[in-house]
């Protein structure tokens, strides 16, 4: 597997974010994910957006940070958004998103940030889990989704 950074508009990146917005709405019943994002959110040292491909070259697994400060939407000081955390049907179960997760934790302690925060919803069991086994805590809720009750916010220190 090659883990690697892409820009966000990257048209694998764009592929892969087509994907999640279908299961996103498969899922909750609504558009997808409305969270405005840029790719100009994921250029380091500001961010990173990773996309990991099989041994063909295909695009199978996405995941992004990028930097968020103190804001109205909840967010604290030195704070590291996890975003699009995805990987395709087919290639689940054998620890890419762990492998991604851990990569992308890595390069925002590496840019200094202090927390690595998401959000994710009551409908997607195995986001929760693989979160909380890696070390995410519930945290008080911020950003887009946060007064909507289906949403679950993470944090974990750096």
């Amino acid at each position: 597997m090659d883990i690697r950074p892409v820009p966000y508009d990257h048209p694998d990146a764009v592929k892969l974010d087509t994907e999640v917005q279908a299961e996103y709405h498969v899922r909750y019943g609504d558009g997808g994910d409305s969270t405005p994002m840029h790719p100009a959110d994921f250029e380091p040292p500001n961010g990173i957006y990773l996309i990991a491909y099989d041994e063909s070259g295909t695009p199978v697994a996405s995941g992004g940070w990028r930097v968020q400060d103190a804001n109205g939407e909840g967010n604290l000081d030195g704070d590291a958004e996890l975003k699009r955390m995805f990987v395709i049907e087919q290639m689940r179960g054998r620890g890419l998103a762990r492998r991604i997760l851990a990569a992308l934790e890595a390069d925002a302690r590496a840019a200094g940030r202090l927390r690595m925060v998401l959000e994710t919803g009551t409908k997607q069991p195995e986001a929760i889990a693989l979160y909380t086994s890696s070390g995410y805590e519930p945290c008080e809720k911020f950003g887009f989704y946060r007064f909507h009750e289906d949403s679950r916010c993470y944090a974990k220190v750096l």
